[in-house]
């Protein structure tokens, strides 16, 4: 009993921690599209011209910060409802059935993945922008704040922020979410063992009674 409350505290815990970095991702990343006027910055790139120093851009597809965004909302939801359901559990003084557990890992290591997926486009399509804002500029972070692209009007004034913590949100998610794999899994691994308790107890109480009977002294005929 004492294990399963230390997985389910466990679990609750890392879902909380789970919500707060789902929003690292999903505020910053909606604060950039709506700066940069819908374009998303990830794997994009461009040309610097000569004479007005502007950058002429080549935006990469919106859907890599669109699905950063909706792993983000996945995670957010996701998180709500585990912390309601395995709070209920611990209110009740109950805990997921085998099935529960099952799905529990099922799920977590799905989103474990969508979220490595998410934040290797973020990391990898973010060094991609900095590569062409540092043919001009000293450094990434000096490039924000410039206007460096007029003719799509965007605000630079928050990239360099918004995407270092969307990475940080990212990154820091995924291990919070492998962690939540690892409970899931112990969790499920412990319903098994107490299932093979219970076929072995079954079969131990069936020997006992087959000896017994046995054993009893025949009826002279």
């Amino acid at each position: 009993m004492a294990l399963t409350n230390i997985l389910l505290i466990s679990q609750i815990a890392g879902y909380v921690v789970a919500l707060i970095l789902s929003l690292c991702i999903i505020v910053p990343m909606s604060l950039h599209q709506d700066e940069f006027r819908g374009h998303c910055l990830l794997f994009s790139t461009g040309v610097w011209q000569e004479t007005d120093g502007q950058l002429v851009v080549q935006w990469a597809s919106q859907i890599y910060c669109n699905y950063t965004i909706f792993v983000g909302l996945v995670l957010f939801l996701t998180s709500i409802y585990q912390i309601y359901r395995l709070s209920m559990f611990m209110y009740r003084g109950e805990d997921s059935s085998f099935l529960s557990a099952f799905l529990d890992v099922v799920s977590s290591v799905f989103l474990t993945l969508i979220t490595l997926i998410a934040a290797v486009f973020i990391t990898l399509g973010f060094m991609n922008w900095c590569q062409c804002m540092i043919k001009r500029f000293p450094s990434c972070d000096l490039a924000a704040g410039n206007d460096i692209d007029k003719v799509d009007h965007i605000d630079t004034s928050g990239f360099y922020i918004e995407l270092g913590v969307a990475q940080f949100g990212a990154w820091s998610s995924l291990s919070i979410w492998v962690g939540l794999s690892v409970f899931a899994v112990l969790k499920l691994l412990k319903y098994h063992q107490l299932e093979n308790m219970k076929v072995s107890m079954y079969r131990e109480r069936q020997r006992l009674m087959e000896a017994a009977s046995n054993s009893q002294p025949h009826e002279i005929s």
